[in-house]
């Protein structure tokens, strides 16, 4: 499937995404506020890259995936810096990090377990899913080294309180990684966990030649 098709039939969350940040763009050029342009050019470009990358991973990305990653870049570096949701809301940065972290325990499971093509024999669940786990925070630590690198270059304040932020990002950052991997974990042993099984076999169902040899 080609690129323009991939993102001709992506949801309406997407969809309604990309609209929005176009519009603050064109409003941001007409003002000459700068900030507000670079941020949602940077947001438009890397809810774009999900699509972009498909062919290269050699995987496809369910459009509910796709639709959560935008959804999530969306809120943290347009909503949550140009529209100042961090200061208006003190649980928005919460929010976003604990359902950040349950979303990349996830993929660190699915990762690991498509390195043995579905087997779930070829390794015990609770080694698959403590991958996960471990994939899940060191995303959520290299996310705040991103955090202090965009306060000391640009003058944000992505940290707000330094420290205390920090710490606390981390410490929801590993609640949200042990969810999505124990998620993961129910899932190979044939149990479900509220709608986050389903994502994940929403994405095998996408990538059945990467689970060769599961049988379910």
């Amino acid at each position: 499937m080609g690129i323009g098709e991939e993102i001709r039939k992506q949801s309406l969350i997407v969809w309604a995404i990309w609209a929005v940040l176009f519009s603050a763009f064109a409003v941001a050029m007409f003002q000459l506020r700068w900030s507000l342009a670079f941020v949602s050019v940077a947001a438009f470009a890397l809810t774009t890259l999900p699509i972009l990358l498909q062919s290269r991973l050699g995987v496809r990305l369910p459009v509910s995936f796709v639709a959560a990653i935008a959804l999530f870049i969306f809120a943290t570096i347009f909503l949550g810096e140009a529209a100042d949701f961090y200061n208006r809301y003190w649980w928005w940065d919460i929010l976003l990090h604990g359902g950040s972290a349950l979303g990349f325990g996830m993929i660190g499971f699915l990762a690991v377990f498509m390195m043995f093509e579905g087997d779930r024999f070829a390794a015990p669940a609770s080694a698959i899913a403590f991958f996960g786990f471990c994939f899940a925070i060191t995303i959520g630590a290299l996310w705040e080294v991103f955090e202090f690198g965009m306060d000391q270059l640009f003058g944000l304040n992505m940290q707000k309180s330094g420290l205390l932020d920090t710490m606390g990002d981390l410490i929801v950052d590993t609640v949200g990684a042990a969810i999505g991997s124990v998620a993961g974990y129910l899932f190979l042993k044939g149990r479900r966990f509220a709608g986050l099984t389903r994502l994940i076999r929403a994405f095998i169902a996408q990538n059945r030649e990467r689970f060769r040899k599961l049988r379910r």
